[in-house]
């Protein structure tokens, strides 16, 4: 892309790996997400999340200004929160409610954050528990950003574009989903 400091498609160092965006999900303590209000505007605030069952948890009191945009528009973006590496998650939260899902969440969070929340975390009756699948990933490490190559993919059209639908977008490259 000329005047911006990367190189072509075709030149570079390569695409980053699935297993380098993932491990960054895993590992990221805080999260920024991104919702819209009912007025249209952008609503970001900080989060704690886990990756969890190939999607992105995290969890907010029903009355939140989050919990109530994500009840309206299930459309956001979940970021993690390292500028020199960011990766950034875009899909629909939706709302769990199961039980025996919502306690493997809350054993999760509990687990990374070396934490004791009980119950009344994940109690539907007053706390939202979303799990957010991604749809479109971007990634950039701002080491090499000079030698990525650009690419421009979803999971939504991989397949129309490329003959392996498992692949995501990732920054300024197509990484492989499936841990290759």
């Amino acid at each position: 892309m000329p005047g911006c400091g990367t190189l072509s498609e075709h030149e570079g160092t390569g695409l980053l790996p699935w297993s380098w965006a993932q491990d960054r999900l895993v590992r990221s303590h805080d999260y920024w997400l991104a919702t819209v209000t009912p007025a249209g505007a952008p609503h970001l605030m900080p989060v704690w999340a886990v990756w969890h069952e190939g999607g992105l948890w995290f969890s907010s009191s029903n009355g939140s200004r989050k919990a109530r945009n994500l009840a309206r528009e299930p459309r956001c973006t979940l970021s993690t929160a390292d500028p020199l590496e960011p990766v950034v998650v875009q899909g629909r939260a939706q709302r769990v409610v199961d039980h025996d899902e919502l306690m493997r969440m809350l054993a999760a969070e509990n687990a990374k954050y070396q934490a004791d929340y009980g119950m009344e975390l994940v109690d539907p009756a007053a706390n939202s528990v979303f799990a957010l699948q991604p749809e479109w990933v971007f990634a950039l490490d701002s080491k090499d950003f000079a030698g990525l190559r650009l690419g421009s993919f979803s999971r939504r059209r991989a397949a129309d574009v490329i003959a392996d639908p498992d692949r995501l977008e990732l920054g300024f490259a197509v990484c492989d989903v499936s841990g290759s």
